[in-house]
């Protein structure tokens, strides 16, 4: 996908939700859901104004940052490399923040619905979606598993990487399976998550030390 595609989709995703948000705005009510708990209960409000413009504000703000981190990477060459495949992850990003934007506006309207069993699969989509992501993507200091050892190494990047796909599709798909626990979906939800992310950063640091101390 061409950058420009994919701002413009990201763009016109933003639009229609903020022309949807205005032609509902009479029916919000004052103040609106804003949190729920681990049950998908609402437990946290907050003013009408922010409840409505908070999301599209914060999902366009991200999206112009997203859009310039390839051009004010110092390694922008590698990120080229993948530029595609960042530019759909891109509109992906969106398309997610405005599903989660779509179901708080229709919690404020009153729809019933259990939000954790609406939102927790969402959430394990995107993992996986970053899996591919991440998978194909080079050395550089915005996008992937960054810490001091992968940037340090081509080959420890590249090998992080093969994991950290692996273990973000294993846990977005334990997270998926997590929204048919209820309650006690966190259990599963948490650890899936954390170990995902976790996993290759401590591999990485290992992987590092490895090789400092191969013989040349």
């Amino acid at each position: 996908m061409t950058t420009k595609l994919s701002m413009t989709i990201s763009f016109i995703l933003i639009a229609i939700a903020v022309v949807a948000a205005l032609a509902l705005w009479n029916q919000f009510p004052d103040p609106m859901p804003s949190h729920w708990n681990a049950a998908g209960q609402v437990d946290d409000y907050m003013s009408k104004f922010w409840g409505v413009w908070m999301m599209p504000l914060i999902t366009l703000g991200i999206t112009l940052l997203l859009a310039a981190i390839p051009s004010i990477d110092p390694l922008k060459a590698n990120i080229e490399q993948f530029r595609n495949l960042y530019n759909v992850f891109i509109v992906g990003f969106v398309a997610y923040m405005l599903y989660v934007y779509a179901l708080t506006l229709a919690a404020a309207l009153g729809v019933q619905f259990n939000m954790s069993y609406m939102l927790i699969p969402a959430v394990g989509l995107l993992f996986i979606g970053i899996s591919f992501l991440i998978e194909k993507a080079k050395r550089n200091f915005f996008i992937g598993i960054r810490t001091p050892w992968t940037l340090s190494s081509d080959e420890v990047w590249e090998k992080t990487h093969k994991l950290g796909a692996v273990t973000f599709r294993i846990g977005g798909g334990l997270v998926i399976l997590s929204a048919f626990f209820g309650e006690n979906g966190i259990w599963l939800l948490m650890p899936s998550i954390f170990i995902a992310a976790l996993t290759p950063v401590i591999y990485s640091y290992f992987l590092f030390a490895e090789l400092q101390n191969s013989p040349k």
